[in-house]
């Protein structure tokens, strides 16, 4: 039985585990600026936009745990609205404008505003949600900037946290919005 080409492919490599690489009519332009910056890629169509982001691009704060949209840790904004990036393709980013957890330090490379309040209300433990957390948060605290606690649980509650217990998170957010 032949191998198809590409099927199986490393998002890293593009080789195939029988060492093929795709053919060049297989792959796809995209362009997209992530973080305020353009990159400019070929992918194959089945590439996801969470791989694309760690993978070819190397911004490895965009965590993948479910592969299924259920948990969040994947979460980035999508010309502003937070959304899975393991439920779409790179394919489909072509021409968005992106933002990935490592757009939020502040212009001295510190804290912004909303990280540290989850420093300051220990709204992280293991660490693998806060990057979905954040960005969902974010996209909370820029279309609601005095967001109430039932509102903040409202936005994170597809996210999911295996530590805080929540609390910690919506204060956090709450925090934020009440200017710290």
């Amino acid at each position: 039985m032949s191998e198809t080409p590409g099927i199986n492919a490393s998002p890293a490599t593009g080789e195939s585990p029988g060492g093929e690489t795709p053919a060049d009519d297989d792959m796809h332009p995209v362009a997209v600026s992530v973080n305020g910056q353009t990159y400019r890629r070929a992918v194959e169509a089945r590439l996801t936009l969470a791989d694309f982001i760690r993978d070819e691009l190397g911004l490895t704060g965009t965590h993948i745990g479910c592969e299924h949209g259920v948990c969040g840790a994947c979460t980035i904004l999508f010309n502003g609205a937070a959304v899975r990036s393991c439920l779409l393709l790179a394919v489909q980013a072509d021409g968005a404008a992106l933002e990935t957890v490592e757009s939020l330090a502040a212009a001295d490379g510190g804290l912004n505003p909303l990280q540290q309040a989850f420093q300051e209300s220990h709204a992280l433990q293991c660490g693998f949600c806060t990057p979905g957390m954040l960005l969902t948060a974010t996209a909370l605290l820029r279309e609601n900037p005095r967001p109430t606690r039932a509102e903040a649980r409202e936005a994170i509650s597809g996210n999911l946290c295996r530590c805080t217990g929540y609390a910690p998170i919506i204060s956090a957010i709450v925090q934020t919005g009440q200017g710290g």
